[in-house]
C-alpha cells in the first residue's frame, strides 16, 4: 500500500470528493444507503459540501479525505461530537478495498481523535453482511457492544474507549 494520509475536509476538496462519490456510487450502495440522485448534481453536491464544512466549523463533526499519493481513496468522518465522544464512519473506494486502506485510515482517525480533537471514545456501527468493516473495527481496538438496525438491515454497534492505546 502506498502512503496513506488523512486531510481535514476543505472547500478545495469538493471536485475530488464528488468525483470519488460518483465513481464508487454503486459500490457504496451495496453496503450503505445511497445518497440519492440530488446529491450527485453539481448544485446538490455543492450545497451538501457547504453544509458539511459548516458543521465542521461548528465543531460538531470532523470530516476527512484519505489520500494515497494524492489520490482520494476513502473518506473518514467523526460525527455527533459531544462530551468527548463521536461516531465514526468511513467509506473506501472499490479500487482500494482489500489493501488495508480502511484499517490504516481508522487507525489514523483514532490518533487524530485523541490528539487533535480531544476525544476519548468513538462508536461505530456496521451491518452484519459487511464482515470486512467488522474486521477493520476489531483490528483497531473496537469491541462489539450490541445489536442495531441500519437502514432496515441487522447490524452491530462497536465502541473504543481508550484512543491513546
Amino acid at each position: 500500500m502506498a502512503t496513506l494520509t488523512l486531510e481535514r475536509l476543505r472547500p478545495e476538496h469538493a471536485p475530488a470528493v464528488l468525483a470519488f462519490e460518483r465513481a464508487h456510487r454503486a459500490h457504496f450502495a451495496r453496503t450503505v444507503p445511497d445518497r440519492g440522485d440530488a446529491y450527485f448534481t453539481p448544485a446538490g453536491f455543492a450545497a451538501r459540501h457547504a453544509a458539511l464544512l459548516a458543521e465542521q466549523d461548528a465543531g460538531v463533526c470532523h470530516f476527512h479525505v484519505a489520500l494515497e499519493d494524492g489520490t482520494l481513496v476513502a473518506r473518514v468522518n467523526l460525527v455527533d461530537v459531544a462530551d468527548g465522544s463521536a461516531e465514526l464512519g468511513y467509506r473506501v473506494g472499490a479500487d482500494a478495498t482489500g489493501r488495508g486502506v480502511a484499517t490504516a485510515a481508522v487507525a489514523e482517525i483514532c490518533r487524530l481523535a485523541a490528539r487533535s480533537y480531544g476525544l476519548t471514545t468513538l462508536t461505530a456501527a456496521t451491518t452484519l453482511d459487511n464482515p470486512a468493516s467488522m474486521r477493520v473495527l476489531t483490528r483497531n481496538g473496537f469491541t462489539p457492544v450490541g445489536d442495531t438496525v441500519l437502514s432496515g438491515r441487522p447490524g452491530v454497534r462497536y465502541v473504543r474507549r481508550d484512543l491513546t492505546a
